[in-house]
């Protein structure tokens, strides 16, 4: 089935903010370790224009986007994924979601919105997508006359990233720093991918992130409970996640040399044993994974358009 490109809202996500408020309690805490609880919607939508978070926390770098210069900064957007949970014909990638498709938002963010608000956009965008859906996206390629180029996934996300990564190097030379972004994430904000960028800028590697919230129990077997994980020193970890390209690429090097095994790209410059920079995010920051999810992104972006209006 070819991705949808409908711009026209389905009942299912029009009628789906009221049932907002009983997805919150059932869905974001699940098995991912962060659970979203806010006293209302309205009070986390608010923060969304630029992605404030009221935190003490002295992680946030809180860029100012006006002065913020992208110029050496390539991105990486992962769309290869399959979706399996999803329950659908297409990859969730390419479902719609508020009247484009989840890819969309994205491409729009880092195309459109932040060579707007920015002192200087993104150099250049790699669009990792398997190449059956590459033609339905050819003319948006062609709409950025080569801001936007396609590379093809590998078999697991290391080797998407890592083709996306050569892309960007072969495209973009002058990018000093890539910015890996996996498209099932909508909703990311433009604050949180300034202070993101501008956290790599001085540490060498930087990834969005936010506190835990529920509690984690370890288990080898999967029936009795091992011990509980102190949630004070645990993070959930989201997109994009941003490295000194020179970094990145020593890391691949390793781990094809020394055959590691790597969850995620900042995982292979801990490798290295270089740091790496923690950026306080959003918990709305979240990976669309499930039918679910779909309402409740949903439900956030239509409470975000009431507030702007």
């Amino acid at each position: 089935h070819s991705p949808p490109h409908s711009h026209s809202h389905s009942p299912k996500m029009r009628n789906c903010s009221s049932i907002f408020p009983a997805l919150i309690s059932c869905l974001w805490i699940s098995a991912s370790c962060s659970a979203f609880v806010t006293p209302s919607l309205s009070s986390v939508s608010s923060s969304r224009a630029f992605g404030q978070i009221k935190s003490s926390s002295k992680l946030h770098a809180a860029a100012t986007p006006a002065d913020t210069d992208m110029s050496d900064v390539g991105f990486v957007l992962l769309a290869g994924g399959t979706g399996s949970r999803m329950k659908a014909n297409m990859p969730k990638q390419f479902l719609t979601l508020r009247g484009q498709t989840v890819l969309q938002h994205s491409i729009d963010l880092f195309l459109e919105t932040l060579p707007e608000v920015l002192k200087a956009g993104p150099a250049q965008v790699v669009l990792v997508m398997d190449p059956k859906y590459q033609p339905e996206y050819q003319s948006i390629v062609d709409q950025y006359e080569g801001k936007l180029v396609f590379a093809n996934p590998g078999e697991e996300r290391q080797g998407s990233v890592e083709n996306g990564l050569q892309k960007l190097v072969d495209v973009a030379p002058q990018c000093k720093y890539v910015a890996v972004h996996d498209s099932a994430r909508p909703l990311v904000t433009v604050q949180e991918v300034c202070d993101v960028v501008a956290d790599s800028k001085e540490y060498g590697a930087a990834v969005l992130g936010v506190p835990c919230k529920a509690t984690i129990k370890e288990s080898d077997d999967g029936v009795l409970v091992q011990r509980t994980i102190p949630r004070a020193r645990l993070w959930e970890v989201h997109t994009p996640q941003v490295i000194l390209i020179d970094t990145l690429l020593r890391g691949f090097k390793k781990v094809a040399e020394e055959n590691l095994e790597v969850t995620d790209d900042v995982s292979i410059v801990e490798q290295l044993g270089e740091s790496v920079k923690l950026t306080l995010g959003e918990y709305t920051n979240l990976k669309i994974t499930t039918p679910e999810d779909m309402d409740v992104a949903s439900a956030i972006l239509e409470d975000e358009r009431k507030i702007n209006e």
